[in-house]
């Protein structure tokens, strides 16, 4: 049984010297825990099956496999785990595949140690977080700019934009937030309008580029007040 508070992490990277240094984490934090390392995307879903951590720290270059894939399968198969992408590409397709396959995070891996903990944090807290510069990337395949800031949407908005960003469908969200799929999917009409997307995706990357999180909360705690049915 895991100790209380801790997060346990699966590291999984080619490089020996790669996965060494995200050790680096447990130092800064304690509350972290590498409880074991994969080298590759068949070695990764092994190590899931028999450690079941709480979050895992993911290349998405492998040997054997896009660890896109890896992380759907992770995904699908366990839900409840966080999967933390990190790489050296900014590549547009890679971004919103991971989006996609569900990722909590994608960060480049120049990003120093202290900044991985903290997004760790972030994530273990229901939040998520891309890079500015994947963020941004990833945006710039968007049909056109968005037609206003995040700053337009209202309390109930960012609410409904949170779920999605966290990668879950109108029917979990309406569990979520006690508000009926036809509910939800009128906030998402609303937001795609102001945001001027037309996909999820593009949303949530909005949403995760501008660290919508805090401002929410801010706002009314856990609760927004304005969120109804």
């Amino acid at each position: 049984m895991s100790e209380p508070g801790l997060v346990r992490l699966l590291l999984v990277d080619d490089h020996p010297i790669v996965r060494a240094g995200f050790h680096m984490v447990e130092r800064i934090d304690p509350r972290l825990r590498v409880v074991g390392e994969a080298s590759t995307a068949s070695g990764a879903w092994q190590q899931v099956e028999r450690l079941n951590p709480d979050l895992v720290l993911l290349d998405i270059r492998l040997p054997d496999a896009n660890g896109v894939e890896v992380c759907r399968r992770i995904k699908e198969a366990r839900p409840k785990i966080k999967v933390l992408c990190l790489t050296s590409y900014t590549d547009d397709d890679v971004v919103l595949g991971a989006m996609e396959a569900g990722a909590d995070g994608y960060l480049l891996k120049q990003n120093d140690a202290e900044r991985i903990v903290e997004a760790i944090r972030v994530v273990m807290n229901g939040g998520v977080v891309f890079d500015q510069a994947v963020s941004a990337a990833a945006q710039l395949g968007q049909t056109g700019p968005a037609k206003h800031s995040i700053g337009s949407l209202s309390a109930g908005e960012l609410r409904v934009l949170a779920e999605v960003a966290r990668g879950r469908t109108d029917k979990e969200a309406s569990v979520a937030l006690s508000l009926s799929v036809k509910t939800i999917r009128n906030y998402l009409d609303r937001v795609f309008a102001k945001l001027g997307v037309h996909t999820r995706t593009e949303a949530a990357l909005i949403y995760a580029g501008h660290r919508v999180e805090p401002e929410w909360r801010r706002r009314g705690g856990a609760r927004i007040d304005g969120l109804v049915d």
